[in-house]
């Protein structure tokens, strides 16, 4: 027979009991994965099943579950006779955004946004080149609209107005470019433009030139400009570049041994 809450029919307890593993899993999961990822639990080492159970207090169903996601994004694998091993960053889906979000929350914070801004400058003007060829009327239309309410938030003392905007203009640029693989980079985008502004590394108020910019972009898709279209682009990811590269001065021309452990 089975248990119910107090007050619950047997359906509304069977889902109040899949929502609380659910609940039980992304905890677990939120736990885990950042320790991985920031280099706390390192590249080799053996994790146990049972032991993940006892020291997160929940089932072994429940590890299983977290060990099976972060396994898809290459952060660990089953090993016969050893049990769940972390592997070498070489091997993680670095786009997930899971991951994205995860080293932007650790100490790698500023050398995963040097990563992700020089991306942005390789694929962004691209994409805008191809959505001034390619991007249906409607979808150059929503970028004017998103361009003109970016000039009003970016008056504005509600950065996350301004953000929210962005990221849908942005992500607009890549779907509309037609090509699968941009619109795949989407969420990664959003993972960059949301931590960058979370941790207040933009301006309060946005510089006139990258509002114009992004009026420029949305001008010459509309107008069938590639050229244009890509040039507005470059000039609004290289700002990013130079707004955030006082962050990363400091660091290595590559990666450390920590940072991309060879494990």
């Amino acid at each position: 027979m089975t248990a119910q809450f107090p007050g619950a029919t047997p359906t509304q307890a069977t889902t109040g009991v899949a929502k609380a593993a659910v609940n039980l899993h992304d905890t677990v999961t939120e736990r885990l994965g950042p320790a991985i990822a920031s280099g706390e639990i390192r590249p080799g080492t053996s994790l146990l099943l049972d032991q993940l159970a006892t020291d997160y207090q929940v089932s072994r169903s429940v590890i299983r579950e977290v060990v099976r996601v972060l396994a898809s994004l290459g952060m660990v694998a089953m090993r016969r006779h050893v049990g769940i091993v972390v592997q070498p960053m070489r091997q993680w889906n670095l786009f997930a955004p899971q991951i994205i979000r995860w080293r932007l929350a650790s100490s790698e914070r500023v050398a995963q946004f040097r990563s992700l801004t020089e991306l942005r400058t390789a694929i962004e003007p691209e994409a805008a080149f191809l959505s001034a060829t390619r991007a249906h009327l409607d979808e150059a239309g929503d970028l004017m609209s998103l361009a003109g309410r970016l000039w009003v938030a970016g008056q504005s003392d509600d950065p996350s107005v301004y953000l929210d905007l962005d990221v849908q203009f942005h992500g607009l640029v890549l779907v509309s470019s037609g090509n699968e693989m941009f619109t795949a980079f989407a969420p990664v985008v959003t993972e960059i433009l949301t931590s960058r502004t979370h941790a207040g590394l933009i301006p309060t108020h946005p510089h006139i030139e990258a509002l114009q910019a992004h009026v420029d972009v949305a001008s010459a898709i509309q107008r069938g400009n590639a050229d244009q279209a890509k040039s507005a682009m470059e000039s609004i990811v290289a700002r990013s570049l130079t707004e955030m590269s006082s962050i990363w001065n400091d660091l290595p021309n590559r990666p450390s041994a920590t940072t991309t452990p060879i494990g």
